[in-house]
């Protein structure tokens, strides 16, 4: 029986793959995806800390406005304190509702991928044209801000179309952060050529660990630490990709900085061993000199 397939990348296990080494010998490469999200009042979707009622659901927006207001500016307190490069994947709607925080992230040198208008909506559910403008849309305002287009992609509620990859490489993207099936970047087929995929965490991810899972802050914490070490052991036989996802309405709560700092401490105190950088970094590493190593 031979089941649909998504025609995008063939399977090679990771056992049978051409060796590389990152930037400095380095075998672990180590990337933070900051998600900077605004959502409508009153009307579609977001996260929940509680069972919603009747719109307007002042509980979960504000809880989740917490984020923009409060939890990123303690979030970039962190990173500065501890000199960590971030990749901030930004909702179009942030450079309305709130310029101080994307401006702040600038200033420090933080790549700025494309993350949609809103996770208020979904590109999934979205005809070809409806979702190449939406596409362009964000792309005309993160490089009107930035001064450079976005390299890199992840979808709202990581939600695709069918053609969604075709209309990213179509639009100038080089990576997509959508599809988390490696430890590795790969090459994806599409209409508009090839697209790298860097893995995107869906374990060491906030809203499933605490918001699905209800994990707790320390466990949390525990993850993420007990994630690296064991993917530094494994990157002594094979260069991988380790990502930590990050919303700041939710490890920016206090109780649970407080676990994310001693993590993300025990990772800068491993530099010496690992390539901490940025998911565009990956992407142009990929692109260049390891090329033809990326299967």
């Amino acid at each position: 029986m031979t089941l649909p397939h998504h025609q995008r990348f063939d399977y090679v296990p990771i056992t049978r793959r051409p060796d590389f080494s990152w930037p400095g010998g380095k075998r672990l490469a180590v990337y933070f995806g900051i998600n900077l999200e605004h959502f409508a009042f009153g009307e579609g979707l977001g996260a929940k800390l509680a069972p919603a009622g009747t719109e307007p659901d002042i509980l979960n927006y504000a809880w989740r406005d917490y984020g923009n207001r409060v939890g990123a500016w303690r979030l970039l307190a962190l990173f500065d304190e501890l000199d960590l490069p971030a990749t901030v994947l930004a909702n179009a709607a942030m450079y309305d509702h709130a310029p101080e925080l994307m401006a702040a992230h600038r200033a420090r040198g933080d790549e700025i991928a494309g993350h949609g208008r809103t996770n208020s909506e979904r590109q999934d559910g979205m005809d070809a044209s409806t979702e190449r403008a939406m596409i362009a849309e964000v792309t005309r305002t993160l490089a009107e801000f930035e001064g450079v287009p976005p390299a890199g992609w992840l979808s709202p509620w990581i939600a695709e179309s069918r053609v969604t990859p075709d209309l990213l490489a179509e639009a100038g993207y080089r990576y997509t952060l959508n599809w988390c099936m490696d430890d590795q970047p790969i090459w994806m087929r599409t209409e508009a050529g090839p697209l790298l995929s860097i893995p995107y965490p869906q374990e060491v991810n906030d809203i499933p660990a605490i918001v699905a899972r209800t994990d707790t802050a320390r466990d949390f914490a525990d993850m993420i630490i007990d994630d690296f070490e064991e993917r530094l052991a494994q990157s002594r036989h094979q260069s991988i990709i380790m990502g930590v996802a990050l919303h700041p309405y939710i490890v920016g709560q206090p109780y649970r900085l407080r676990h994310l700092r001693r993590a993300l401490k025990h990772i800068a105190a491993a530099r010496r061993d690992t390539w901490l950088t940025r998911a565009g970094e990956i992407s142009d590493l990929c692109h260049g000199e390891l090329r033809d190593r990326i299967v």
